[in-house]
């Protein structure tokens, strides 16, 4: 099929192949079959007598639908277009040199293109426009800003790849380089660790900020994830132990935007230059011994320098112009700590190095924040505010501040004898001076008496708990249960009920005069001793009535009628026990009266 090709298309072939196009890529771009592109490329076809195209026989009505064969390639370049790849011509083409104008007016491919669309009434896209001044190679690129700091205010800091630790048993352990540069003097400080933690990347600034004798006023880093615990151009976040660390030595840490190492390029070519010619081809037995070596190196090497960019040495500048901008170190290191998120207790604790200790009583089943080292337990809500601070204790203590011990758990016991006496003296003297002598008396089991005698204000009146406390201090009694019985004693009075005079059930106290007569008389026979107890319809039947009833022998059914108090079947009650005349004994001077307080008041 090749003799279908023109011979322009086959000169596109070849000329993309030289440039080391692959054939897949070729047949891709020119809309061929690949094996058409590897018949030509490794000469297998016979070159068609093709028809020139168009722009080759110098009709340049249509430009655009001429392939781009090398006589194609050759024409658009003598035209002033510019390089040129395979495809169609631009449409922008014929407007070239406005083009180049409206660039050089500074204006954007936006409004070049809305020009050309309003002004020359084209009707080129703003793809076409965008890909035609790529091609004529003008796209202004703005030129990098080099960042020049003052003295004391900028170090940038990263990580490289270290010199080999040969260990014992002949295996390789890989290192990293740590290394900070002072961005003014170029002073810098590098050290070797094995692993990228956040403890090591702390140690090793703290390191190189003893060894400046100084500390920057801000510190910028890339977004490791041993310091940035989510990056973030405009608001990053930080890990709380480094943040912990700035605030220790007053500095600030800037991290970078997300794959943008030119924002600290001055460290970018500081790692470079120590992996290149402290490190490179070394090995070292020990992570001492390289660590000594880059010491080594520093003062000797890269601190005896000219620096290439500000053309000072790099030891004098420090020396003379940025160790006296730096800020003071403070008076001790930092106190590396740990930390972990723990949740509160019921009890009010949360449990540091199988230790326990308080928390405020409003974090009751939270989550905070728990920082310890060897002397100290901080704890933090998640704001990273610190709401409490303990001395750190030994595994299975407790460490609980009065403060964090809610008012209604706190007992009079816990308070003491100084609290519940100050509480007893608000009721009344007497009681205040009741209660300090019985705790003076009775010693420390008085305690819970103080707190009877504040129980009893609860019930009872002021009034009652004076006029008690100070009956038993007159008699010397300490016990509560005597001020108890004492307020039950001078305690209100009972209002005593009306006593009715007449009542259906209960006879009048005159019959039981009249009984006791009865019974207290020498009857000589029934008949003399006969009373008659009918009063209200239902008093005793006399002896009349009895007499009726009783036997020839003079005996009626129930005893002596004259004696007998049986009440009748219609009674209400039968309450009143009968008194018998036949038990008194005749001679009535010989008799002891059973009522002697009636025996006065007899006729």
């Amino acid at each position: 099929m090749s003799n279908l090709l023109t011979m322009a298309m086959v000169q596109s072939i070849l000329s993309l192949h030289a440039q080391g196009w692959s054939q897949r890529r070729i047949a891709r771009a020119l809309g061929i079959d690949r094996e058409t592109v590897r018949r030509h490329v490794h000469g297998d076809s016979k070159p068609a007598n093709a028809p020139v195209g168009s722009a080759i026989a110098g009709d340049p009505s249509n430009p655009a639908n001429a392939p781009l064969g090398s006589a194609v390639q050759e024409a658009v370049q003598s035209a002033g277009g510019g390089p040129t790849g395979p495809g169609r011509l631009s449409d922008c083409l014929p407007w070239r040199e406005v083009v180049l104008a409206k660039l050089e007016s500074g204006l954007s491919l936006t409004r070049i293109h809305q020009d050309l669309v309003n002004e020359h009434q084209t009707q080129v896209s703003y793809d076409s426009v965008r890909r035609f001044v790529k091609r004529l190679g003008r796209t202004r690129a703005l030129p990098y800003r080099r960042m020049e700091c003052e003295p004391g205010e900028e170090a940038q800091v990263d990580f490289g790849a270290g010199a080999p630790i040969l260990m014992p048993d002949g295996k390789r352990r890989r290192t990293h380089v740590f290394r900070i540069v002072l961005s003014h003097s170029r002073k810098a400080y590098s050290e070797a660790v094995y692993r990228q933690t956040t403890e090591d990347f702390i140690r090793a600034i703290e390191n190189a900020l003893w060894h400046f004798g100084g500390v920057p006023k801000t510190l910028v880093i890339d977004n490791l994830k041993a310091a940035v615990k989510q990056p973030d151009w405009y608001d990053p976040e930080l890990n709380p132990k480094l943040q912990e660390f700035c605030r220790h030595y007053g500095t600030v840490v800037l991290p970078t935007k997300s794959y943008t190492p030119r924002h600290k390029g001055k460290i970018e070519r500081g790692i470079g230059h120590v992996k290149g010619n402290a490190l490179k081809g070394r090995t070292f037995e020990s992570l001492e011994e390289q660590n000594r070596h880059l010491l080594d190196w520093e003062r000797t090497v890269a601190d005896t320098r000219i620096h290439g960019t500000t053309h000072k040495q790099v030891s004098k500048q420090f020396a003379e112009v940025e160790r006296a901008a730096l800020r003071p170190l403070p008076a001790e290191r930092f106190p590396f700590f740990h930390e972990a998120e723990r949740s509160v207790n019921r009890d009010g604790h949360v449990e540091v190095a199988k230790a326990y200790y308080s928390a405020p009583t409003e974090y009751l089943g939270r989550r905070v924040w728990v920082r310890w080292d060897s002397r100290v337990v901080r704890i933090f809500n998640h704001r990273l505010e610190q709401i409490a601070i303990h001395v750190r204790h030994e595994p299975g203590r407790f460490s609980t501040q009065s403060v964090h011990i809610a008012a209604e758990k706190i007992s009079g016991v816990e308070r003491g004898a100084t609290w519940l006496l100050t509480k007893i003296d608000r009721i009344g003297v007497h009681s205040s001076r009741w209660a300090k002598a019985m705790l003076e008396t009775r010693g420390i089991e008085g305690i819970r008496v103080l707190q009877g005698l504040l129980s009893l204000a609860n019930r009872h009146s002021t009034e009652a708990i004076e006029r008690a406390s100070e009956t038993a201090c007159s008699y010397g009694a300490w016990r509560l249960r005597t001020l108890r019985q004492l307020i039950d004693r001078h305690g209100a009075k009972q209002e005593t009920l009306p006593f009715l005079d007449e009542h259906p059930i209960i006879r009048p106290l005159a019959d039981y005069g009249q009984l006791v007569r009865a019974a207290l008389l020498k009857p000589e026979s029934c008949d003399n001793a006969a009373v008659d107890f009918s009063r209200h319809g239902s008093g005793v039947r006399g002896i009349a009535d009895d007499r009726q009833q009783q036997s020839p022998g003079g005996i009626g059914r129930q005893g002596c009628g004259a004696s007998s108090t049986r009440p009748r079947s219609g009674y209400p009650s039968p309450g009143c026990v009968p008194a018998e005349p036949d038990s008194v004994s005749p001679d009535s001077s010989s008799v002891v009266h059973p009522f002697p307080l009636f025996k006065e008041h007899l006729p």
